[in-house]
């Protein structure tokens, strides 16, 4: 099968689909045909072809096997990719490959799914070029993380993660977590981070960051046939020396009406570009907003505890669960929690009613945040030793897995000791005003 392309990446047993979640990056522009013995693998690959990762690729699947596959192939072209499930024992299924071999266009590469544990036929498929070999059952998860490794290039470590923060409601300080969680990464890690600022009419990064950028992602979009790294490069606009920002130009001289993949080729060459995309996505509903939230790799929810938000948030939830489901649901962070005399849903209740813990809880401090605002700066640089910089910090570490949610969770969702401060600073002004 020398006309078959060398490029092995066998796995004979079957990896559970929640390892390799993290493993499989979107697949490329690229056509796939499957050819399978049995219903079970079949609805597999029909279930990985919905999955966001696949969105790219053309996936068609056929039924007869690597038999139905030669007698295809022998008047039509083999696409990028041919996926064989045989239940075939070791000797025919090799023949009926070099048979396969005689039909396959040049550069076609082949993925086995068979039934057998058999190292001797693994040795056999090597040799013959063979791409992959999977021993059946096979998840979903496992379809496309081996699909995405058989394309991936020795470059695809810089694929970057793209982090999408959303609000349930307006004014419930998305941005200010995204851009504050964005500058944390960047700091923490000390790994490379581009911000975009998603929100073209109103977008606040800019502002956020003291900065005032000509260009940003508004280049970006309207001129996304011409946009390649270089013309990326001067888009940026430079924040910190891990930080950059595409920043949104915030004017209405013209209307802001995407078609559903505007954003994607923009993203695609950041993501090809630095580690990690902040995406500072604003609250509204339209089909790129819809697609942006859905492609991200971890998707970030911002809400107030009140009633409105508790809607969305499970409005949201719900539609990523569904869209997602080969996916970690959203990560949910509260914000702006103890806001006084106003009535709240406490933390406990907002999650037990979503069936999702929040992974942090942000306290209301108007003064804080409003300071760092004014005067374009992050919350740990207007107030470094404030327990919300440490919320930041602990966002950034559990949406890049760096931290697990479950052992944060105590410490980002207790508001007492926050509180108790702030009653002891108010104890004083009270007293000092009845003695006047």
């Amino acid at each position: 099968m020398s006309n078959l392309a060398y490029d092995v990446d066998v796995d004979l047993g079957r990896p559970e689909g929640q390892a390799r979640m993290a493993d499989a990056r979107p697949v490329p522009r690229i056509t796939i045909q499957a050819f399978c013995d049995t219903p079970e693998v079949a609805g597999a690959i029909e279930m990985a072809a919905n999955d966001r990762r696949m969105g790219r690729a053309h996936v068609k699947v056929h039924t007869g096997g690597i038999s139905a596959a030669v007698e295809f192939y022998r008047g039509a072209p083999t696409p990028n990719l041919v996926v064989i499930e045989s239940r075939m024992p070791p000797e025919r299924l090799i023949a009926e490959l070099d048979t396969l071999a005689e039909v396959c266009d040049a550069g076609t590469r082949v993925m086995i799914i068979g039934h057998s544990n058999d190292v001797t036929l693994y040795r056999e498929l090597l040799k013959r070029g063979i791409s992959e070999y999977l021993v059946a059952p096979v998840d979903v998860m496992t379809v496309i993380s081996s699909i995405s490794n058989i394309y991936r290039e020795s470059s695809a470590e810089k694929l970057g993660q793209a982090y999408a923060f959303v609000g349930s409601k307006g004014g419930v300080g998305a941005s200010t977590v995204a851009h504050n969680v964005a500058w944390t990464m960047a700091r923490v890690f000390g790994s490379d981070v581009i911000l975009a600022d998603l929100d073209l009419a109103f977008g606040t990064a800019g502002l956020d960051f003291n900065l005032d950028p000509t260009q940003g992602i508004a280049e970006a979009v309207f001129d996304r046939d011409r946009l390649d790294e270089v013309l990326l490069d001067r888009l940026l606009a430079k924040c910190e020396d891990h930080l950059s920002l595409l920043a949104a130009p915030a004017t209405l001289d013209r209307s802001y009406d995407f078609d559903e993949g505007a954003f994607e080729p923009m993203l695609e060459i950041v993501q090809a570009n630095v580690p990690s995309v902040v995406l500072d996505v604003p609250h509204v509903w339209t089909s790129w907003a819809k697609r942006t939230l859905i492609s991200a790799d971890e998707v970030v929810i911002v809400a107030a505890p009140d009633l409105a938000n508790l809607r969305n948030t499970k409005a949201l939830i719900d539609l990523l669960r569904q869209a997602r489901p080969n996916d970690a649901p959203p990560k949910l962070v509260l914000n702006q929690v103890g806001v006084p005399k106003r009535p709240e849903i406490k933390p406990d209740d907002f999650a037990a009613a979503l069936q999702l813990e929040p992974i942090a809880s942000i306290p209301f401090d108007p003064l804080l945040f409003g300071t760092a605002a004014n005067n374009g700066q992050m919350i740990a640089e207007a107030s470094a030793k404030t327990t919300v910089s440490d919320i930041f910090s602990d966002v950034a570490q559990i949406i890049t897995g760096r931290k697990d949610v479950k052992r944060s969770r105590k410490g980002a969702m207790s508001l007492a000791p926050l509180l108790e401060k702030l009653r002891a600073k108010q104890k004083p002004k009270a007293k000092a005003r009845r003695t006047a």
